[in-house]
C-alpha cells in the first residue's frame, strides 16, 4: 500500500541531498555534459524544477504538461542558466510540490499522468521521489547507484518489473538480487526464459536505463534490450 506522507517525507530528504551535492558545483560545471545522453547538468536541473511543477498540475486536476513540445522547450530555456537561479528554483518548485501534497485530498482518486498514463494519486509523492533520486545519479556529481536508498531501490524494482510486466518486446524474465529478492516480468515476445541476476544496484539501474547491465548475470538466454521507459 502506498502511504503518501512517508513518500514526502522521503521526497523532501531526498531533495535536501540533491541541492547540497548541487551546490559544489559552479557555473562551468553546470553547463558540462550529465550522464545523460544530449543533456547538460543545466537540464537535469531544469527537468528536476519542472517536473515537480507538472506533478502538481497533475495532483491538482489540470494537465501535467501543456504538450510535450512545451515540455521540451521549458527545460531547453531553464538548461543555461547560472547555479544560483537554478538551485533556487529546484528549491522553490519542490516546496510548491510538497505544499500541493500537504493539502487535504482523496489520496485513493485516479490522477492522469502524461500520454494518458494513469495511476493512484497516492504514487504520485513516488513518481517524484524516483525523479529527484535518479537525476541526481545523472548529474554525475559523486551519488551513484549503490548510494540510493535500500528502500528506494526495493520499490523501484518492483515499480518497473510491474511496467515491463507483459511487454511486447521483451521475453520472460525472472530477476533476483544479491538480497535475495526476486521479480517476473516481461513475457510478452517469444522465446526462452532469462534468468537475470545481480547486485540490487545494478538490477535496479539497468531496468532505469542507468547503466548496461554488465555486473549482471544471465542464465538461459542473453541480457535482453530494454524498451525506452
Amino acid at each position: 500500500m502506498m502511504d503518501h506522507a512517508r513518500d514526502l517525507a522521503s521526497v523532501r530528504e531526498a531533495t535536501e541531498r540533491l541541492l547540497t551535492a548541487a551546490a559544489a558545483l559552479d557555473n562551468a560545471s553546470v553547463a558540462e555534459p550529465s550522464r545523460l545522453p544530449g543533456w547538460s547538468r543545466g537540464h537535469v536541473l531544469a527537468h528536476i524544477a519542472r517536473n515537480a511543477d507538472a506533478l502538481v498540475n497533475v495532483l491538482a486536476g489540470r494537465p501535467m504538461y501543456a504538450s510535450a513540445e512545451t515540455r521540451d522547450a521549458d527545460i531547453d530555456r531553464d538548461a543555461p542558466r547560472p547555479l544560483d537561479v537554478q538551485l533556487a528554483d529546484v528549491r522553490d518548485s519542490a516546496a510548491g510540490f510538497q505544499a500541493e501534497g500537504e493539502r487535504p485530498a482523496d489520496w485513493s482518486r485516479t490522477v492522469e499522468l502524461r500520454n494518458g498514463v494513469t495511476d493512484a494519486a497516492a504514487r504520485v509523492p513516488f513518481r517524484r521521489l524516483v525523479e529527484v533520486e535518479l537525476h541526481h545519479v545523472d548529474l554525475g556529481v559523486g551519488y551513484e547507484l549503490e548510494d540510493l536508498p535500500e528502500d528506494f531501490v526495493r520499490r523501484e524494482t518492483d515499480f518497473l518489473a510491474e511496467r515491463f510486466a507483459g511487454h511486447k518486446d521483451l521475453p520472460s524474465l525472472a530477476l533476483s538480487d544479491d538480497a535475495g529478492r526476486s521479480w517476473t516480468t516481461g513475457g510478452g515476445a517469444d522465446g526462452s526464459p532469462v534468468h537475470v541476476s545481480g547486485p540490487a544496484a545494478d538490477l535496479v539501474g539497468w531496468l532505469a536505463g542507468r547503466c548496461d547491465g554488465a555486473a549482471l548475470k544471465t542464465t538461459g538466454g542473453a541480457l535482453p534490450a530494454l524498451p525506452p521507459l
